[in-house]
């Protein structure tokens, strides 16, 4: 398949208010090809979401110190400047998160917020911006009616603010999301609808997904490769079945298998996904 993001023993330190270290991430290694989603799990504070950060130069360089690679095309991330990284934010490398609310405003129609990502990476007019901004509505699902692209955040339900924010994300076709958590915040239906459209757009676009969430069945359903964190460290990767037969690590085995509950059953019913065919 080829590979068009490398990241190469990737180490991330926080510093505190006494200048003590604290590693979020150690070491990470791992590459994506294009086309491919690659799944990240891990518990709370693994550094999952570090690794993602570093990778769009979104953290704070007074307080990380970070050292490695991760090279896009040919350009080192951690080595470039913000106005570089700027140009490919978006456009070339975008991110959903789990609440909409850290890349919404709540102050601006979200036809407006996704038109201007647009406007941003390229040279139209407003009128062509706009007409972009309905089309990728259209394309996640949801209506580019007046309604809709003239609304507020508040006026739309969780799961047409997360549809708006991946709209946000993808307006510009870009070769690389991330995807944080990107289901947490919805309701069981509104998981699984959101997991067939990420499934539809990775197959239509040919777009590569990192994607990070906790949960097997979503991994399962979505994720060609899985990445396991423990501790800041990738204890383990490889293709989500053959971790899930047969782990090398005792924490893969803990971690894919701990939600073999009622509830997860429950939650994988709703997506299509049994533990029968987990377990193949």
């Amino acid at each position: 398949m080829g590979t068009f993001l490398q990241v190469t023993a990737l180490k991330i330190g926080y510093r505190s208010a006494e200048s003590k270290m604290w590693q979020a991430v150690d070491g990470a290694t791992f590459n994506i090809a294009p086309g491919e989603v690659v799944g990240v799990m891990g518990e709370s504070g693994c550094g999952k979401t570090s690794l993602a950060l570093a990778m769009l130069g979104l953290l704070s360089k007074e307080r990380t110190e970070i050292s490695g690679s991760v090279v896009f095309r040919g350009q080192n991330l951690v080595a470039m400047d913000d106005r570089s990284l700027r140009r490919i934010r978006g456009a070339e490398i975008s991110m959903v998160y789990q609440e909409p609310g850290i890349a919404l405003s709540p102050m601006m129609p979200v036809g407006t917020q996704i038109a201007e990502v647009v406007h941003a990476h390229r040279e139209w007019g407003w009128k062509q911006c706009h007409a972009e901004a309905n089309s990728m509505l259209a394309r996640v699902g949801l209506p580019s009616t007046d309604r809709i692209v003239s609304a507020y955040p508040h006026q739309l339900s969780g799961g047409q603010l997360q549809r708006v924010v991946l709209a946000q994300a993808l307006v510009c076709r870009p070769s690389l999301l991330i995807a944080d958590e990107p289901t947490a915040s919805l309701d069981s239906r509104s998981q699984a609808d959101f997991v067939a459209l990420l499934r539809e757009l990775n197959h239509q676009m040919n777009i590569s997904i990192l994607l990070i969430s906790h949960t097997p069945e979503i991994q399962a359903s979505l994720a060609d490769r899985l990445l396991v964190m423990k501790d800041g460290r990738i204890v383990e990767q490889g293709r989500f079945e053959d971790l899930y037969r047969n782990p090398s690590h005792p924490y893969t085995k803990t971690l894919l298998r701990r939600n073999s509950t009622a509830d997860a059953d429950a939650n994988m019913e709703s997506e299509g996904i049994t533990q029968e065919q987990l377990a193949g």
